[in-house]
């Protein structure tokens, strides 16, 4: 009996944080799946699919980077990785949910005796099957920190240390490139943004709301000028965060708190194109009226200091809690695609039920022809899926061009090329 609860409990929080994951954004609803059979290498049949060999044409492999990946674990590797009690226990039963399917959509085996070695080989693994020259960028995170610049670990949902990320690209330079993650408040923010540059980071990567960062504070500015000065870009979450920590925070992500890091000289990339939620409008006054945080990012996109050094990535844009509408629009301002950075934000691609190929064909942003071989491709290979979705991807006669796959000159402090 007790086998039994447990079970149906541990059903019940993953249909819960399923349900709060997916949310709803107008898509026309395709059954979802729950769980990824997380199958071995993608058989010959599959490979040899018209519309995965499709989405080499016009791409060079050694300048395809995914900008946009998550490392995760419980720390039991000697990562140094730290899980907050609101993913580690029952009683925050959504976030513990959603941690069931991150695990899920990484493949990590039970029982292996480090859930850490697994996470990271299984990613090893898939982009050891992508073409030669493929690399995919690894995220730290740092934890909340308070005004005084001290960190709390009971507030912080995950904490992934610069070290590990820096330790897998030392240990793997022809698949893993890495950005730290630091707080600018912290009193060592200088020194550790001196040691990341010294291992080779090629970017910083925030997460306001979830951090405790205020990306408008003065308090950023000595922060802003080290990385103007290195040329190092920063990614930064823009618009609502559902997967960690921060509701009360969310604020803090809207992407007009941004500009004083543009104002700065820095490279900014607003993660997802803040393709979710929506912000005050600050341009008519800290009471101003909400409107979507993408509508703030797009004015943001047509400003002076904006077409210098504000980029977005593509991660997630596709995801079922997205309006297809911004989907339409980014492949639609081809005037844009020279700012915008292919990201996968996995493993959320191996979460089978933020995604629905079908549903984006039946919208007419797919060919149908193409669903059954990307759905497949999910569960061998989710970088390849989502890498395979967005090239597919095309409205009114526009797809995304090759520029925004072409991400590796980005990142090796080439900006000019990318412009």
């Amino acid at each position: 009996m007790k086998i039994a609860n447990t079970l149906t409990r541990r059903r019940f929080l993953v249909l819960l944080a399923g349900s709060a994951m997916v949310g709803t954004s107008g898509w026309a609803w395709a059954k979802p799946v729950l769980r990824n059979p997380c199958r071995a290498a993608i058989t010959p049949e599959l490979a040899a699919s018209p519309w995965l060999r499709k989405i080499w044409d016009g791409l060079d492999p050694a300048q395809v980077w995914d900008c946009h990946v998550h490392l995760a674990g419980v720390g039991d590797g000697n990562s140094g990785i730290v899980v907050g009690p609101q993913l580690s226990s029952c009683l925050h039963p959504l976030q513990y949910g959603q941690r069931l399917f991150y695990m899920n959509g990484g493949c990590v085996e039970k029982g292996t005796g480090s859930v850490d070695a697994s996470y990271a080989a299984r990613l090893l693994n898939l982009t050891e099957a992508m073409p030669a020259g493929c690399k995919v960028l690894l995220f730290a995170f740092d934890r909340f920190h308070d005004q005084s610049g001290q960190p709390h670990p009971q507030d912080s949902t995950l904490y992934v240390p610069d070290a590990y990320a820096q330790l897998l690209a030392e240990a793997h330079p022809d698949r893993f490139a890495w950005a730290a993650s630091i707080h600018p408040y912290r009193a060592d923010a200088q020194d550790a943004l001196q040691a990341a540059l010294a291992g080779n980071a090629r970017a910083i990567k925030w997460l306001p709301s979830a951090m405790g960062i205020d990306p408008a504070s003065p308090r950023c500015d000595a922060f802003y000028r080290a990385l103007a000065a290195a040329d190092l870009p920063l990614i930064v979450h823009g618009g609502k965060e559902q997967a960690v920590k921060g509701e009360d925070r969310q604020h803090l992500n809207n992407p007009l708190r941004l500009r004083r890091a543009l104002d700065a000289g820095v490279r900014v990339v607003v993660a997802h194109c803040a393709s979710m939620g929506e912000d005050v409008d600050l341009d008519r006054g800290q009471a101003g009226p909400a409107v979507s945080s993408f509508a703030l990012f797009s004015r943001m996109m047509t400003e002076p200091r904006g077409q210098a050094r504000l980029f977005g990535d593509i991660s997630a844009i596709t995801l079922r809690n997205r309006p297809l509408s911004i989907v339409k629009t980014l492949l639609t301002r081809t005037d844009w695609h020279n700012r915008l950075l292919q990201g996968s934000d996995y493993p959320l691609p191996g979460i089978l039920p933020l995604t629905a190929p079908a549903t984006l064909a039946k919208a007419g942003l797919l060919p149908r022809d193409a669903v059954r071989d990307l759905e497949r491709t999910r569960e061998h290979n989710p970088l390849l899926f989502d890498l395979a979705l967005k090239r597919l991807l095309s409205w009114q006669g526009h797809s995304f061009s090759a520029t925004i796959f072409h991400t590796r000159p980005f990142f090796n402090k080439a900006p000019e090329a990318f412009l």
